[in-house]
């Protein structure tokens, strides 16, 4: 064997040494090992500081290269996603220290790391694959450690039962990709990528191969009609998870789509872009609709990851390196947008115990900086210029526009107008709606400025910085 083509996994290989390192750090920073004046110590820098090095060493992309038989496949493209989810991450392990201070959280520090981190690497592999067998294993080892993040809380809210909900979902839809993937072996013989186009012919077994396969994606995309699960998950989860979930979770899953359906499903495109028309008219329309009713902001940023996640298959329904080029993109500006609303639903949980919108009335006259953060994160979501989700919701429509695509992209244009309503209604009540108890002023921890600091400044540099999009594009690739 070969032992050298273990050198081409140098992501994988790098997180894998931030694990060994956190989890032996762990035995000796734990509570009971070490404690700082009888309390257990909390260590945020440590984590954050051997992500960022793991992010820095591998941001910038290899050449594209095999290992392993074909089982693993490492492009340009796929080390810039995976930088990407590195960065996510690192942000998420800065929103958690506030949250990690908690007395029956702050036990439990070094598993959230671990835990976080395997998902990670799950979803390296994942994005990798070559290879079936290497794509489901990468996926199962980002979905079960989540279940384990979501039940995180389980003695706070509704923790457990969000856990216990996100479990069953993730066995059902993992069922149901599999039975698409055994389909998929039987009617080719193969299950490497690159050797299954030249055995389609879009037979009836391998059309409901794959609707079984788009299927077991779809739950794992919170795409309608399979995202039943995501509102409760969403709420019951700690608002970290939640944003862990709704960003990094999501991209992922988006970028392996895509990279199969137009690797693999190749032959099939007119049968996968004509599934893909209705999902993605459903998902945006009906999450939007259901977005306009919710007072709870977790259930309301849920619908809308949902619809975010049907602007997001536009790029994949395209098929062009330039649809994947403006998914990639999307996924970049969404994640920075997201992660920031999320960092102040966080932070406003934990000190003031606030989760509806009635009780963000006022919020500018009491914390006027982070009103005014979320904000600039709201009009990036809705796609306001001159922010970046302007640019990155343009992007992705050309895309699909240019595949042909029109009525969609209308579609799309619509619910856009749509999702400024709920948006804004957030806006609203934060600076003209008056409360007789407003949030309490209060001032958030270093770290959480530091993750709204970043949020903040790569939605701005993002909307001036082209050349982002034309480094993406550069490595993209579509349909032959």
């Amino acid at each position: 064997m070969d032992y050298s083509q273990f050198l081409i996994l140098k992501e994988e290989l790098s997180l894998i040494a931030v694990i060994v390192i956190l989890f032996v750090a762990d035995l000796f920073m734990s509570p009971d090992a070490h404690k700082k004046d009888g309390n257990p110590r909390l260590n945020t820098m440590l984590p954050v500081v051997l992500l960022t090095i793991h992010t820095l060493i591998t941001i910038i992309p290899g050449p594209a290269a095999d290992a392993f038989g074909g089982m693993y496949h490492n492009a340009p493209i796929q080390s810039i996603v995976k930088s990407i989810l590195s960065v996510g991450t690192l942000i998420v392990f800065l929103m958690a220290h506030e949250w990690l201070k908690l007395p029956d959280t702050i036990i439990k520090q070094g598993e959230f790391y671990m835990l976080t981190l395997c998902t990670l690497l799950g979803m390296y592999f994942m994005i990798s694959a070559g290879h079936f067998l290497m794509f489901f294993i990468g996926l199962e080892t980002a979905s079960i450690p989540m279940a384990a993040l979501v039940a995180f809380d389980k003695y706070r809210h509704h923790s457990a039962e969000a856990g216990a909900k996100y479990i069953l979902t993730a066995l059902f839809s993992s069922g149901l990709l599999l039975y698409g993937i055994s389909l998929i072996y039987g009617t080719v013989g193969t299950l490497y990528f690159d050797d299954i186009p030249a055995h389609l012919d879009g037979n009836a077994l391998q059309i409901m191969a794959f609707v079984f396969f788009f299927s077991g994606m779809g739950f794992k995309l919170s795409l309608v009609p399979f995202h039943l699960w995501t509102a409760d998950v969403y709420e019951g989860a700690p608002s970290v998870v939640t944003a862990y979930l709704s960003v990094i979770s999501k991209g992922s899953a988006a970028f392996v789509l895509m990279t199969i359906l137009i690797k693999t499903f190749a032959p099939m495109v007119d049968q996968w872009q004509e599934v893909l028309y209705w999902i993605i008219i459903a998902s945006i329309t009906l999450a939007n609709l259901f977005a306009l009713r919710q007072e709870n902001l977790k259930r309301l940023m849920a619908f809308s990851s949902i619809s975010q996640a049907g602007y997001i298959m536009l790029g994949v329904i395209a098929g062009t390196g330039q649809g994947m080029a403006s998914l990639v993109y999307y996924v970049l500006i969404y994640m920075f947008a997201n992660l920031s609303v999320f960092a102040v639903i966080t932070i406003i949980a934990l000190r003031a115990q606030r989760f509806t919108l009635e009780e963000y009335n006022g919020l500018y006259s009491t914390n006027p900086k982070l009103a005014f953060l979320m904000t600039l994160a709201l009009f990036s979501l809705a796609g306001i210029p001159p922010f970046a989700g302007f640019f990155s919701k343009f992007f992705i429509f050309a895309a699909a526009f240019q595949s042909g695509f029109h009525l969609l992209v209308f579609i799309a244009l619509v619910n856009t107008i749509i999702s400024l309503y709920y948006y804004l209604k957030i806006v609203k009540s934060m600076y003209i709606n008056k409360s007789d108890e407003p949030i309490a002023t209060f001032r958030s921890d270093n770290y959480t400025r530091a993750s709204l600091v970043i949020c903040t400044l790569s939605i701005i540099v993002l909307s001036l910085a082209s050349v982002v999009y034309q480094s993406i594009d550069k490595f993209s690739f579509g349909l032959n």
